[in-house]
Parts: C-alpha cells; sequence; structure tokens
C-alpha cells in the first residue's frame, strides 16, 4: 500500500481541458456549413434583390462606348470627337451611364486617363477597361 501512495505522489494531476475533440467537431461543422451555403446560394447573376421603393420595370442604363486607336483618335458611341467632345459626351450620358473604354494597347497613357477624368466630372462612376 506504500508503493501505491507515493506513485500517485509521484504522477501529477492532470487539469487542462483536452480541446482537441471540440476543435475536430467546429471545423466539421464548419465545413458543412461552408457546403451548405454554396450550395443553396444562386449565382450572382440570378440574384434578386428587392427594393420596395422601386418599380418593377428594369432600370435602362446608358452605355457609352469609348475608344481610343493607336493614334490617339478617340471615338464615343463610333463617332469620333475631340477630348472636348469627350467630355460633353460624358457629361450628357448623366452619372447612371455605364461608360466602357476600349483603347489600344499602343494608344496615348494619357488619353485613358482623360476618359476617366471625364467620367469623374460628370458623376459616372461605373467605368469598365475592355480587354481582349
Amino acid at each position: 500500500m506504500n508503493k501505491i501512495a507515493t506513485a500517485a505522489q509521484a504522477e501529477p494531476l492532470l487539469s487542462e481541458i483536452n480541446i482537441t475533440p471540440f476543435t475536430d467537431v467546429l471545423l466539421v461543422l464548419l465545413i458543412i456549413f461552408m457546403l451548405l451555403a454554396a450550395l443553396l446560394t444562386p449565382p450572382g447573376f440570378e440574384r434578386r434583390l428587392s427594393n420596395p421603393g422601386r418599380s418593377k420595370a428594369a432600370t435602362v442604363f446608358q452605355r457609352v462606348i469609348v475608344t481610343i486607336d493607336r493614334h490617339g483618335h478617340i471615338a464615343v458611341g463610333g463617332k469620333a470627337t475631340s477630348t472636348q467632345g469627350l467630355y460633353a459626351a460624358m457629361a450628357h450620358a448623366g452619372p447612371k451611364a455605364h461608360v466602357s473604354l476600349d483603347a489600344d494597347a499602343h494608344s496615348p497613357y494619357g488619353l485613358a486617363l482623360r476618359v476617366l477624368d471625364a467620367a469623374k466630372l460628370a458623376g459616372i462612376s461605373d467605368v469598365a477597361f475592355v480587354t481582349q
């Protein structure tokens, strides 16, 4: 009996909680929820956001296509224009317009900045760069 008492005194008691099984369960639940969220969420173009203040009719956006060729010629909607005409076209389109910039890779960089500046001055925040 003396040997048992000394053996019990030699080994310290474990007072820590083992959280490994708890962590394993949480990771499995996380994976399950991630899979369910991916399966239940429709792709981006199929999502419908409801806005009670808006009518059911689709909002029509004006699309402005700006083309810059390698020689620095600017065209808005297929019609050649100058930089002043570019600013006027952006102002005419209004802040709800969508601007698509199609510039040649060898076009002057400053002209692309002019298009961005004209869009900013017109209050247009939807500007896209067309790539091929």
